[in-house]
């Protein structure tokens, strides 16, 4: 089963049903099925939250975030992840704290839909719809 770490725009395509939602959909979907085993970053929980209850409110976003993390694992953030995150001058440093946790559980992908953030690292950063494609073949 590929593990996949999911990134935050992914998570919000999702939860407030922005463009892109189908795709996210179906990557929800997949983990459901435990057709793929998906993460999504601890320390993006509540970015998420903080963003979906500014759009929703407090009780819509509390009950999304149960229902996505009935389907994805929080991947926890290490003090050695934000260390290495740190010397990886990345130029978004919430992408490369993401880049460190996906290595510290080997993850097989970064589904995202921003993979150029992700260029510089080792686990294949795809789309949505690139992800979907490569689901097909599993």
């Amino acid at each position: 089963m590929k593990k996949t770490l999911i990134d935050t725009n992914v998570v919000l395509d999702y939860m407030l049903h922005r463009p892109g939602y189908s795709n996210a959909m179906i990557i929800y979907l997949l983990a459901e099925q435990n057709l793929i085993d998906g993460y999504v970053p601890a320390s993006a929980i509540t970015d998420i939250f903080y963003i979906v209850q500014k759009q929703l409110g407090k009780k819509p976003a509390k009950d999304a975030l149960k229902n996505l993390l009935s389907v994805f694992k929080p991947a926890t953030v290490t003090d050695s992840n934000i260390y290495h995150a740190l010397g990886l001058d990345w130029a978004d440093f919430e992408d490369s704290v993401q880049y460190t946790v996906g290595k510290s559980f080997s993850a097989d992908y970064i589904i995202t839909r921003n993979t150029r953030d992700f260029s510089s690292g080792s686990i294949p950063a795809v789309t949505p719809e690139q992800f979907i494609q490569i689901a097909s073949g599993i």
